[in-house]
């Protein structure tokens, strides 16, 4: 059974200066991803402004992944944007032909916000029966509502092998424990978006993490991960740093992300299409480059 764990970046899309989606710079993030000691990637996800991509853009972004990485780590892929099911079928049909290890839903696609669950699941379960055989994800995208599965969804899905991947963003000590104790056992992999409820979630039984500070320092969100148990007095001491750091995301994310890239990673045009490039002002830069400075500090210390 093809399992997923450990820490997995959410995806930027990086483009040229005239719009266009850049994949020589594409398949170099997934090189540096992995050079950074990433677990997995998840692509064409929210961070990769998916919804601001064309169907062919998103498969070929899909698929750029896929064979760049070859093998070396799993790639779960996204892209599902349409709210018509019988839409969705065809679109995640076609990603899943691209080779991914898995096919992420987006939850708040799957059923209206004014939608019960009794239509959630019948939906649901209108997917998984006219795809079979694809190893299914969800991911509780915030865009552009969001909404978590209930207890009843989770269970049926974790003890059907429904769903091997989810990622969550609850944001909640206490639902991410009610949850880990849901799927105990079962072959889904919980994520945890969110930074300040990492460790916690960890400690809990959670698979990892899976979230957009990963484009900055996953090396140190790695460490977390594997070192949590047998030093968790420095991985408190981390996990705070991180908590504080994950605060950039306010600061025109993804233009951030692609602006700390192009200076500390990969070359790429800081252009993106659900942002105004401009909003990552001269401050926000400096702050971007004190958390490249602090970064260094922390990899110091941990030997990275």
């Amino acid at each position: 059974m093809k399992t997923f764990h450990g820490c997995y970046p959410t995806m930027i899309t990086p483009f040229k200066d005239n719009g266009e989606v850049d994949y020589d710079a594409v398949g170099n993030l997934v090189d540096w991803y992995i050079e950074k000691h990433a677990d997995g990637i998840f692509a064409v996800c929210q961070s990769s402004e998916m919804f601001f991509l064309t169907k062919d853009e998103q498969l070929k972004i899909a698929k750029t992944v896929v064979d760049r990485a070859d093998g070396r780590i799993p790639v779960v892929v996204s892209g599902h944007i349409e709210s018509d099911i019988a839409e969705a079928i065809d679109g995640l049909g076609r990603m899943a032909e691209t080779g991914a290890d898995a096919v992420v839903l987006v939850s708040n696609r799957i059923a209206g916000k004014d939608e019960d669950d009794d239509i959630f699941r019948k939906n649901a379960d209108r997917i998984f029966s006219e795809l079979p055989g694809i190893i299914f994800g969800l991911y509780e995208c915030p865009y552009p509502y969001l909404r978590l599965l209930s207890d009843d969804f989770l269970s049926y899905a974790a003890e059907n092998g429904k769903l091997r991947f989810l990622k969550d963003v609850s944001c909640s000590e206490k639902k991410e424990k009610e949850r880990a104790g849901i799927v105990k056992g079962t072959g889904l992999s919980l994520f945890n978006a969110n930074t300040s409820t990492l460790l916690g979630s960890l400690r809990a039984g959670y698979s990892g993490y899976n979230g957009v500070m990963a484009n900055f320092h996953i090396d140190l969100y790695s460490w977390l991960y594997r070192n949590f148990m047998t030093d968790p007095k420095t991985a408190e001491e981390l996990q705070d740093f991180l908590t504080l750091a994950a605060v950039i995301e306010a600061r025109a994310y993804p233009t951030s992300a692609k602006w700390y890239q192009n200076e500390y990673g990969v070359k790429m045009s800081i252009y993106t299409r659900s942002k105004d490039p401009s909003l990552l002002n001269e401050n926000g830069m400096h702050e971007v480059e004190a958390l490249k400075r602090m970064e260094d500090r922390w990899r110091e210390r941990l030997g990275l």
